[in-house]
């Protein structure tokens, strides 16, 4: 398939407006590769990993959630140059969907209410609140485990979603004007946690998006590339 027909499909898929305003030039076609592709891998982020076996692939497209260029460059070293080399070699082109994938219709946050059996779901400015179906603990294992709870629930009724980094206080006010009655998402911040009005319940930002770029290569006949983060929990 000619690239300019998969960027199209992309952008019904997520649609570049959704985007939040700081995403803008970082989402959508961030390197140019070959035209004509045949083979196309996703990932939750475009690591030296995930690069290198995309290339070995012969991966025409790879398409990330995560940006590896969020700011200007002056210079191509380190990390990023382990990034970028295998893709420029390999004439991969590289597509980003951020925070437009996160609000799309079966994107990061419905994907994750999917897994977790929220019910009935009502959209946030991110994330949505939904009617649980299963307990705390149930929903955690769906999630891989790692999770921590902040405050004193038990299992509740309404839960808040955002995918990725989203303890944000007016993101929880919102959650709170919708009933839920507790709030997860990821790398929750010591101050937030004092104040929240809801439980917080905390996963890992890999746990919480990962899932929605896999099902988006498992739906669309595409290649997943898991490169997970080495978390280990100590007693």
């Amino acid at each position: 398939m000619h690239i300019a027909d998969l960027i199209a499909h992309l952008e019904e898929i997520a649609p570049p407006e959704l985007a939040e305003d700081y995403d803008t030039g970082r989402i959508g076609r961030i390197i140019e590769g070959r035209d004509e592709v045949e083979t196309v891998c996703c990932a939750l982020d475009a690591t030296p990993a995930v690069a290198a076996a995309a290339a070995s692939m012969g991966a025409g497209l790879l398409i990330v959630h995560h940006t590896p260029l969020w700011e200007p460059l002056t210079a191509i070293t380190g990390r990023t140059a382990a990034v970028l080399r295998p893709l420029f070699a390999g004439e991969v082109n590289l597509y980003v969907m951020h925070t437009n994938f996160d609000r799309a219709p079966g994107g990061v946050n419905d994907t994750l209410a999917d897994i977790l059996g929220l019910a009935d779901p009502v959209p946030m400015t991110i994330g949505l609140v939904g009617r649980c179906t299963a307990g705390l603990d149930e929903m955690a294992a769906r999630i891989g485990g790692n999770v921590r709870v902040w405050g004193e629930i038990n299992d509740p009724d309404r839960l808040a979603v955002v995918g990725g980094s989203g303890f944000d206080p007016a993101l929880i006010a919102e959650a709170v004007a919708l009933g839920a009655d507790a709030f997860l998402s990821a790398e929750l911040k010591h101050h937030v946690a004092r104040t929240s009005p809801l439980p917080c319940i905390e996963s890992t930002h890999y746990a919480l998006e990962a899932p929605a770029m896999r099902a988006l290569a498992e739906r669309s006949g595409w290649e997943y590339l898991e490169d997970r983060p080495a978390v280990r929990t100590i007693a």
